[in-house]
């Protein structure tokens, strides 16, 4: 069989198992490589330091398989019925990304890629060698998906197809075998600028240019650390990264709808309400959350997120939920915990904060605690509430 034939069977079987998009592009080193090395060296990868492992095979698959051939890149439609995050208002209630209101997509799209990897075996007697990555590996995604025509790489970094938008995962299968290229999608944002106008924190410094430091998506589940303090002001009510950029995309208007059940919304993820997610013990964290890509952040992490959200609420009736908080047995909750309360309460926080400043050991705690009580003892509520 030649490689236009095959290229054919293997597009329709990738779609059979319900991939939504599927393109070829050549094996080799590509033009972005030297973009995300440039990248790196600016510092936008943060503290994500993996990124910085293994940057040859980034730049050229045959370095991951020798002989490589083709790369083909699956789409998957993560979308969604409910609300976007820029028409949802309440202030008592958190933001979790679209993509994780489902089940961990990393099992779905592996189970798809194994499948298609097997036929492909099939129609070419076993003798080929092939690799599959979904977000699990070292290679340049999104390259690989402008190249082989799946869609095109927007000013706000994500991969864009013009009938299917952007929320897509994306998955790789590394072959020997050669086939048929795709042609590279051209891109189609043009003038517009919504998604850089639109972030909260300026993570999008230029067009096509994330720095991951002061992205939200970062900021809520790749750091394990607290969240800078001229930051938390400006991740609003986002608990588990954010959309704002995806949202706002035109190309997203008339987004389908998925038809994997698996990235349907559970109970409880979309638009939780922060008071009760605020109160999760360990084991009631872990029961919420199996099987969901939520459970990356941790559970110190995630409190540390929707404490930061509930400062940003301004409302009193957290009080309660937030002073339990600042006993936590996690140092990084603490932190967040007393920011939460003065921004809250100004003032009126200084009695519990002082109380922890008593009891406390952590040398993190006490750094955040010094830092609010220095600002409560000059300017109080209104600098709280500026």
């Amino acid at each position: 069989m030649g490689a236009k034939g095959l290229t054919g069977d293997i597009k329709r079987r990738a779609r059979s198992l319900g991939f939504d998009l599927v393109g070829v592009s050549p094996a080799g080193p590509l033009p972005d490589g030297q973009r995300y090395k440039d990248w790196l060296s600016m510092g936008h990868a943060g503290k994500m330091h993996y990124l910085e492992r293994r940057v040859e095979r980034r730049e050229d698959v045959r370095n991951i398989l020798p002989g490589a051939k083709s790369v083909i890149t699956c789409g998957l439609n993560y979308n969604t019925q409910a609300p976007y995050s820029t028409d949802c208002d309440d202030s008592r209630k958190g933001w979790i990304a679209r993509y994780a209101w489902g089940d961990d997509y990393h099992g779905v799209m592996d189970e798809k890629l194994l499948s298609l990897s097997d036929f492909i075996r099939a129609e070419t007697s076993g003798s080929v060698g092939i690799m599959r990555y979904s977000d699990t590996g070292p290679v340049l995604e999104r390259a690989h998906a402008k190249y082989g025509g799946v869609g095109w790489i927007g000013k706000n970094t994500c991969l864009i197809n013009q009938e299917t938008g952007s929320w897509i995962f994306l998955g790789e299968l590394i072959t020997d075998v050669e086939l048929e290229y795709d042609s590279p999608a051209p891109d189609r944002c043009g003038t517009c600028t919504r998604c850089i106008d639109a972030c909260p924190t300026g993570a999008l410094t230029e067009p096509y240019t994330l720095d991951s430091r002061l992205c939200i998506s970062y900021l809520t589940i790749e750091l394990k650390d607290k969240i800078p303090l001229d930051l938390r002001d400006r991740t609003g009510s986002n608990i588990f990264g954010c959309d704002i950029c995806q949202d706002v995309c035109p190309w997203n208007r008339k987004a389908p709808v998925t038809d994997e059940a698996s990235f349907r919304p559970r109970p409880g993820l979309y638009n939780p309400g922060l008071g009760s997610i605020a109160s999760l013990g360990p084991e009631e964290f872990r029961a919420l959350f199996k099987g969901s890509p939520v459970k990356r952040a941790k559970r110190r992490g995630l409190l540390r997120n929707v404490l930061v959200a509930i400062g940003n609420s301004g409302d009193a009736r957290f009080v309660p939920v937030v002073t339990e908080r600042l006993g936590d047995e996690e140092p990084l909750v603490r932190i967040h915990a007393a920011w939460a309360l003065w921004k809250l309460e100004g003032k009126g926080a200084l009695g519990p904060l002082l109380g922890l400043k008593e009891s406390e050991r952590d040398p993190a705690v006490l750094e955040e605690l010094d830092y609010i009580l220095e600002l409560i003892d000059g300017t109080g509520r209104l600098e709280a509430s500026g």
